[in-house]
């Protein structure tokens, strides 16, 4: 009788809402389905521009530089297990090395983007070496005094940074000879970005340092009792996803040709954090999923004005409880 319960139990669960998501998790874990689908969301992007409003593209674009930003932090938190609330300072560092040496130094926008880079690596790896030894409450607290020093920096440099008016008359790259000065183009820019963050959280993923980072992730003495150096994985999840934050920053910077400290502050680095939770840690197209939703949501509900914030953090709260798993489904066995 009690094997007869379980069964019409297990039957029940997969012909309800948790059947489907069975289905569309095991659809996705084949990667041929994958990638079809990945080549007709790509396809369907590129057809926007000609049929979409300025606001359209403007909304797109900024979901695509979510993406990026998202993708970045899930390799830290997702993959690794770490915990960052001052990501949003990594982004800042690419987008003022960018604007720095484009608008100071006169250098080309495409020769910039290599030093900015390194210099995000080189800032990533100053704040991140210290914290590698820490967990949990700690690590959290010392990347969330990190992300706010470097904010405060880029706030009194002002011979440098601009202070608190911020970098104003950064110069828009040129390709082929066309200045890139339209939404249309930083569409397209930020589209490619994103894909290029899609296929590169996909390769690491299932590289061998992917799965070091989630044996650190479940349970670091074990994975060191493996013989894995858990310092150095930790730390390659750090550069890594700075990596994405500081690519991100540079073209941030030349879309915006002016970009202030007010720009990267703490509540930057916890939406992207949200943004990730939301969509569902460790996967790409939660990643995806939940960088759309954090962008759309304050536009979808514009016209509630300050209330929709209200609505969000409620929707958020219901979320954890109810399926704190993240909107993209895992798949049950």
């Amino acid at each position: 009788m009690a094997a007869n319960d379980g069964s019409g139990a297990a039957v029940a669960r997969r012909t309800g809402l948790a059947g489907v998501e069975d289905r569309l998790a095991a659809f996705f874990d084949d990667r041929r389905h994958r990638y079809a689908v990945f080549a007709a969301l790509i396809l369907a992007g590129l057809l926007v521009p000609r049929v979409g409003s300025n606001y359209t593209l403007e909304i797109l674009t900024n979901s695509f530089l979510y993406i990026v930003l998202c993708l970045g932090l899930n390799i830290i938190v997702g993959y690794a297990g770490l915990l960052d609330l001052g990501f949003a300072a990594f982004f800042a560092v690419g987008a003022y090395s960018t604007g720095i040496l484009t608008s100071t130094f006169g250098w080309n926008f495409w020769l910039a983007i290599p030093p900015a880079l390194l210099f995000t690596v080189i800032v990533r790896v100053i704040i991140g070496a210290p914290t590698l030894r820490l967990r949990s409450d700690y690590l959290a607290i010392v990347t969330l005094g990190a992300g706010e020093m470097i904010r405060i920096i880029a706030r009194n440099m002002k011979d440098l940074t601009g202070g608190a008016s911020g970098l104003i008359g950064i110069q828009r790259p040129s390709l082929f000879g066309l200045e890139l000065n339209q939404i249309s183009h930083y569409y397209y820019i930020f589209l490619a970005l994103a894909v290029l963050a899609v296929f590169a959280s996909d390769r690491l993923e299932h590289s061998r340092l992917g799965r070091a980072w989630k044996y650190v992730r479940d349970d670091e003495d074990a994975a060191e009792a493996m013989g894995i150096d858990r310092v150095a994985v930790k730390l390659s999840a750090y550069i890594i996803g700075a990596l994405f934050a500081g690519l991100a920053g540079c073209f941030y910077a030349a879309k915006m040709t002016a970009i202030s400290p007010e720009t990267f502050q703490f509540m930057q680095s916890i939406m992207i954090l949200v943004a990730v939770v939301l969509g569902g840690m460790g996967k790409i197209a939660g990643m995806v999923v939940g960088a759309m939703a954090m962008v759309l949501f304050p536009e979808v509900f514009r016209e509630i004005g300050s209330m929709r914030m209200l609505v969000f953090g409620l929707i958020l709260i219901v979320m954890m409880i109810f399926r704190p798993q993240g909107i993209w489904p895992d798949r049950r066995h």
